[in-house]
């Protein structure tokens, strides 16, 4: 959840104050949504993270490196050409809008001076990027033309216009008093809407704790209130103004049982119930905290790949619904074969051209004259071109149904394998996995790209978990992490364990000798259960044998094995644990 106006007011402060004056050491784009400042202070360095990912905005400080790809984007070799060496001059915040801007002395032509802004828009799928030097608009992140916006456009060399003013009140600068003669005009509305109709940056959040902090229900109507009440409503709103003020804020996430998160803000919310509340110590910790659960970090590649994956999948079930049809009418050849053998019976008591059908006795049943078969005729060939062209249809068919059982087959084993590689996708989490997904869909023909020869790196890892006895549990996220663990890193008397009937991760515990604790097994087969396309399934069958019994038929596609001496387990996986768990994994790394 977003941070209204309001809230990011206490984070500008934040930044303004750690990074102003820091110089831009390195800049990079890890994907089309982020921008990362390497900021040098004194005596310390500060990595600020810029997104305008629509599902989350955001701009904070962060302590985890970010993998970066091979070839920086368009956008970054810009900002690394018109600000990398600058130094921040200012953080500020347009009026109490989600707009902060970046002010950054660089050293011109001849010694000048030149203060370039970088501008960031944190406004959902409107967010943006745009580097300006004055007015000017140098590059932007998203460009806006006339296709997207007749009123605002954002492209290179045109003069950049802030969004249109929404004639709100800025209760930062603006009297209180004045906020409430205007909610005076909307008798009709609720208190907690007019407030976020006539305040700028008061978001439903804020506007809701400031109504009950005034002891107000969150339906009351503003014709409700008496002068009393709104001397009430002032008091409550200018507490909060004052810790703003006085810089004494209380960053605050609030999560429900699920571990979802229900609201943000940089004080206390009252009026939430039955949440846990989790506090920080600053503003950018609250959001690098909701920025881990709610996924927010994108690898490049990846939404590209899924799309590629989903479109081949939804091809290949298709095309395998167009083929059992055809199946079905190749196994009714011998209805083909049949007609021609009656017309050929019939054929001299028969005169061309008769109609559309001609009905006659069925040779094949025991009294032909009682079961008439109705055939249908091309009006336009005689009786024996047209049995002619039954027997061809026939033989057509019957010459069809070998072929069709083995396309079946092939588009059978093309889905199960697709599939697998959306899941892998799903759990990829560094660029090289990714990497290895693109080699894997270019081997396979899905991409048609060359791949890049690269310097040797280092091969990505499975994820590594460790059960309450110790043992080790490894879980591959690609099918070439599913090959390389089951039959190269796994000992023969492991545990191999992988989803029955679906596809998904293979997973092995390092057992060795010894048999695994039903605990550690149950853990492994949850995993097991997460990590495939059976994650949202409730008593998911877990298939789990020593990898020895594994093995990988001759010409198979990689993470296709086959496997002897199974056993099962039903498990149902809790997306919360399960999230928690490799929420840790990552932390390790």
């Amino acid at each position: 959840m977003s941070l209204d106006g309001f809230s990011m007011y206490p984070l500008v402060t934040e930044l303004n104050k750690q990074l102003a004056g820091g110089r831009i050491d390195r800049i990079s784009q890890p994907n089309k949504h982020t921008v990362l400042l390497a900021v040098r202070q004194p005596g310390q360095n500060f990595s600020l993270h810029i997104s305008i990912n629509p599902q989350n905005p955001v701009i904070n400080l962060i302590t985890r490196s970010v993998e970066n790809p091979a070839e920086p984007p368009v956008f970054c070799m810009v900002l690394r050409k018109q600000i990398e060496g600058g130094r921040i001059a200012e953080i500020k915040q347009h009026v109490l809008d989600r707009i902060v801007l970046i002010d950054i002395d660089t050293l011109g032509a001849g010694g000048i001076i030149l203060t370039k802004t970088l501008v960031i828009e944190l406004m959902g799928k409107y967010s943006n990027m745009i580097l300006l030097h004055e007015t000017k608009i140098i590059d932007c992140l998203r460009k806006v033309g006339t296709t997207s916006s007749r009123v605002r456009l954002v492209l290179p060399g045109y003069e950049y216009a802030l969004p249109p003013n929404q004639d709100k009140l800025n209760i930062m600068t603006d009297s209180i008093d004045l906020l409430i003669e205007d909610l005076k005009k909307y008798p009709e509305l609720k208190l907690v809407k007019a407030i976020v109709q006539t305040a700028i940056g008061l978001g439903p959040v804020s506007a809701r704790e400031f109504v009950f902090s005034a002891g107000f229900s969150a339906n009351i109507l503003v014709s409700e209130l008496d002068e009393a009440d709104f001397t009430s409503l002032k008091t409550a709103i200018t507490e909060v103004l004052t810790l703003f003020r006085e810089n004494q804020i209380t960053p605050m996430l609030f999560l429900d049982a699920t571990n979802k998160i229900v609201a943000s803000a940089g004080f206390p919310l009252h009026y939430l119930e039955n949440v846990l509340p989790k506090t920080f110590t600053t503003m950018s910790e609250l959001i690098d905290f909701s920025t881990k659960l709610t996924g927010n970090y994108t690898l490049p590649d990846k939404d590209r790949f899924q799309k590629l994956v989903h479109g081949e999948l939804t091809k290949s079930a298709n095309k395998a619904t167009v083929l059992a049809k055809e199946l079905i009418q190749a196994q009714n050849a011998e209805d083909y074969k049949i007609k021609g053998d009656i017309l050929m019976t019939y054929q001299y008591q028969l005169s061309d051209h008769l109609g559309e059908i001609v009905e006659l006795p069925n040779i094949y049943e025991e009294d032909p004259e009682k079961h008439l078969l109705k055939i249908p005729l091309d009006k336009r060939y005689s009786i024996i071109q047209n049995m002619q062209a039954y027997y061809h249809k026939y033989d057509k068919l019957k010459r069809a149904q070998n072929l069709l059982q083995i396309q079946i087959e092939q588009c059978q084993q093309d889905l199960k394998y697709l599939s697998s590689v959306e899941s892998s996708l799903e759990s990829s989490s560094t660029l090289i996995e990714i990497g290895e997904i693109k080699t894997e869909l270019i081997a396979s023909g899905y991409l048609h790209e060359h791949i890049k020869k690269k310097a040797s790196e280092k091969p990505s890892q499975p994820f590594k978990f460790k059960a309450s006895d110790g043992t080790i549990i490894l879980v591959g996220k690609n099918n070439y992490q599913n090959d390389k663990l089951t039959f190269k890193t796994a000992h023969r008397k492991d545990i191999w364990l992988h989803t029955k009937d679906f596809p998904g991760s293979h997973v092995v515990i390092r057992c060795e000798n010894d048999a695994p604790a039903p605990d550690t097994l149950l853990l492994a087969a949850t995993l097991a259960a997460y990590f495939s396309k059976a994650n949202h399934s409730s008593k998911v069958p877990v298939d789990y044998t020593p990898c020895r019994y594994v093995k990988k038929p001759t010409g198979a596609k990689p993470g296709f094995v086959i496997f002897t001496n199974q056993k099962t387990l039903y498990v149902t996986p809790n997306e919360q644990e399960m999230a928690l768990l490799i929420l840790q994994d990552l932390n390790k790394k």
